[in-house]
């Protein structure tokens, strides 16, 4: 079938947030240099943006009409197979883009390589048409990304290109009784992340960063190796693990293959939560009674690649 539209992924700068938030871009800046911040920056950040995304229209309107959608509609967008994605924005916007893309092949591009690391952005605005046109002839490169899957025991599902977070949506200790292999136990924690490879550079190297720091100090500075992960599994590790009479502290890292999974039953009755890619309101509630599988999806994400890579 032939692509008729790409469709264009873009969120808001920093700086139209703030001035939804305050107004008018006057109020903006005398809230931000009112506290001693650089409101440059966000306009800065702002210009890069906007001179990035009109140089990447031009160039999309000379081989194929394009419609733009806002991050905030991306879970009620309805993708077809006439359509190809174009995203624009730091990386997290792919990861949020690819959950609702149905195996559709996205294009992303970095606005702003002095300001984005770009790992889930291979283009930039100069080359980024060889990707477009790869896609509208079907002969182009690509990765597939495999989903990390939440299923609850009432049918809900969620999926998560980078991470899940599985506890409890406020400050309170999450308390749920989880099950890895053959071992069953209860925990009090700040909850867990299950991340995919995609994501393993994210919120999970930062808390696997943290524990090695504790234990490096703690052991007069002796560099111990951090673990080794297969590519295709997820790993989930629990958050400040307590542990007391009740509660234990043996299950704390782990990985799983496409055999396995994790299963997680809730114990708070109220406010337990499990959301994907840092999205907090696009999330299943996860109270008593509820048990959650976590597993990886059957479903995959397709981006495009440049030549180089």
């Amino acid at each position: 079938m032939s692509i008729e539209y790409a469709i264009i992924v873009k969120n808001k700068t920093r700086l139209e947030s703030l001035i939804e938030r305050f107004n008018t871009r006057a109020q903006a800046k005398f809230y931000i240099e009112s506290l001693g911040g650089n409101f440059t920056d966000y306009e800065i950040e702002h210009e890069a943006f906007y001179v990035s995304l009109n140089i990447l229209q031009a160039m999309l309107s000379k081989v194929i009409k394009y419609k733009i959608v806002d991050r905030a509609f991306i879970p009620s967008f309805i993708f077809s197979e006439k359509h190809m994605i174009v995203v624009i924005g730091q990386d997290g916007l792919v990861a949020n883009t690819a959950k609702y893309a149905k195996g559709l092949p996205i294009v992303a591009v970095n606005p702003d390589t002095d300001r984005y690391d770009g790992v889930l952005l291979p283009f930039t605005t100069a080359d980024f048409m060889a990707g477009v046109e790869g896609v509208i002839a079907n002969q182009f490169q690509f990765k597939k990304r495999r989903f990390a899957e939440a299923k609850l025991n009432d049918g809900q599902r969620l999926l998560a290109f980078n991470d899940l977070f599985i506890g409890a949506a406020s400050h309170v200790s999450a308390r749920y009784r989880i099950t890895y292999g053959t071992k069953t136990e209860e925990h009090s924690s700040s909850g867990l992340i299950v991340s995919t490879p995609a994501g393993s550079t994210g919120w999970l190297s930062s808390m696997i960063n943290m524990a090695f720091e504790i234990l490096n100090t703690a052991n007069g500075n002796q560099k111990l190796k951090k673990p080794v992960f297969k590519e295709d599994d997820l790993i989930f590790a629990v958050r400040e693990p307590f542990k007391s009479i009740r509660t234990q502290t043996d299950i704390v890292l782990g990985s799983i293959h496409q055999e396995s999974y994790l299963k997680i039953e809730s114990l708070m009755p109220s406010k337990g939560i499990i959301f994907s890619d840092g999205i907090e309101a696009d999330f299943l509630s996860f109270n008593s009674g509820a048990v959650a599988t976590i597993g990886i999806a059957s479903e995959t994400a397709i981006l495009v690649t440049s030549n180089d890579e």
